[in-house]
């Protein structure tokens, strides 16, 4: 499969992070995206993530300006790319409905994927008429083009070459594609995400630790040692190593985990707007004095050196 233009469909922070990655690998994209200044507002971004960009390994092709922008009208433009990224908002009848114009404006070989971060495909491809087997999910983890990460999650109808062509589409942009097998909601990495800020949610808004403490526990402890062995291995080599000191881990640890977990289950975050506030009122202490925009450059330079070294 030669892919050498991609479409994108809409231009939020994914999209627009998609756009900047492609054109860093020397792909020429097509963009669409109805809403009003989004044009304007792509750019500003892509210029201002360029120089991350160009921190990384990129084609010799990359070009900031290799992208049309078409508005609307991505029905009158997509004949033309090999394969799509589509990033609308999660809503499934929305992308029933856009699914149904992207099969019918796209050659039928060609892939579609969407970044939905919790909806299976299944869930929105029953008006494709002409090949709903090319479709799959291809979740990023937010920045794309950052982050390495991108969950393949097919539909049980989706053809087995069409996860294998994908899942080799984003190695060759230096993502780290993972295969999930079964359709579920929230599919992986964000089931793991939630279980975790679920807890965060309930300590904080309880008053049990503030949420600038909770973000340090996060990252001076689990955090870096998640980024160097996940888990699974922590948990290996917490026991002892190999497959013994796994099982020893959880033989070990068993008992106090499930009592954690009791604990936790009758006292997990509730969406109540006490406990929002409660919750809200200590992120906003620990925002006082930054900057937004500061703040996300300097997880992004973090990010491209914490990568740098796992490579």
């Amino acid at each position: 499969m030669s892919i050498r233009t991609v479409g994108v469909l809409g231009t939020g922070v994914i999209g627009a992070s998609w756009t900047g990655l492609f054109l860093a690998h020397g792909l020429k994209v097509i963009v669409s995206d109805p809403a009003p200044g989004a044009e304007r507002q792509l750019s500003d971004y892509l210029h201002s993530i360029w120089p991350t960009l160009e921190k990384q390994k990129r084609s010799s092709h990359a070009a900031l300006t290799n992208y049309r922008f078409v508005g609307a009208s991505f029905k009158d433009h997509f004949a033309d790319v090999d394969f799509v990224q589509e990033n609308a908002p999660e809503r499934p009848e929305l992308k029933t409905k856009l699914f149904a114009e992207l099969d019918a404006a796209t050659r039928p070989d060609v892939i579609i994927a969407s970044s939905s971060s919790g909806i299976p495909s299944s869930h929105f491809i029953s008006q494709c008429a002409v090949n709903p087997t090319r479709v799959l999910i291809g979740h990023p983890f937010n920045p794309p083009h950052l982050m390495p990460l991108v969950e393949v999650v097919p539909h049980p109808t989706t053809a087995t070459s069409v996860t294998e062509a994908a899942k080799s589409f984003y190695k060759s942009l230096g993502r780290t594609p993972v295969h999930i097998r079964q359709e579920l909601p929230g599919f992986a990495a964000n089931r793991l995400q939630i279980a975790v800020l679920n807890e965060a949610y309930s300590l904080v808004s309880r008053g049990i630790i503030s949420a600038e403490d909770l973000d340090t526990c996060v990252t001076n402890s689990l955090g870096p040692r998640w980024a160097a062995t996940g888990p699974l291995l922590s948990n290996t080599m917490g026991g002892g190593g190999g497959i013994d000191g796994f099982k020893h881990a959880l033989e070990h640890f068993g008992p106090a985990y499930r009592v954690w977990l009791d604990d936790m289950k009758a006292h997990a975050f509730t969406w109540t707007p006490e406990n929002v506030d409660a919750l809200s009122s200590s992120v906003a202490e620990e925002l006082r004095g930054k900057d937004a925009k500061d703040l996300e450059r300097k997880r992004d330079d973090m990010l491209v050196k914490i990568l740098s070294l796992r490579e």
